[in-house]
């Protein structure tokens, strides 16, 4: 192989990972935890929080607090498993580099 077709080669190669980056970048991945949801976009950025008011009681701030930790923790790790799965290809075992 040259090193034209090597060049062109990889070129595919970076366009095909940042279009999958991108896929996932655009993506909104929701987290639940008993009364929370929450809405995370692929770049980890919360973009909606819910909470379901008619089954929180006025002295459960503390657990509440606890609830949108846990979902939005949830959501962030379904991120980190989709970026795994798609981009786990392109990095064959390499984590960390998304």
């Amino acid at each position: 192989m040259n090193i034209q077709a090597m060049m062109k080669q990889a070129q595919k190669l970076q366009n095909d990972m940042l279009n999958e980056k991108k896929q996932i970048d655009e993506k909104t991945f929701e987290g639940h935890s008993s009364i929370v949801t929450v809405k995370v976009k692929g770049t980890k950025e919360v973009s909606e929080v819910k909470i379901d008011a008619e089954k929180l009681e006025k002295d459960d701030i503390e657990m509440l607090e606890d609830m949108i930790l846990v979902a939005i923790n949830d959501a962030n790790h379904q991120i980190d498993e989709e970026t795994e799965r798609k981009m786990g290809k392109y990095t064959k075992g390499m984590p960390g580099l998304f």
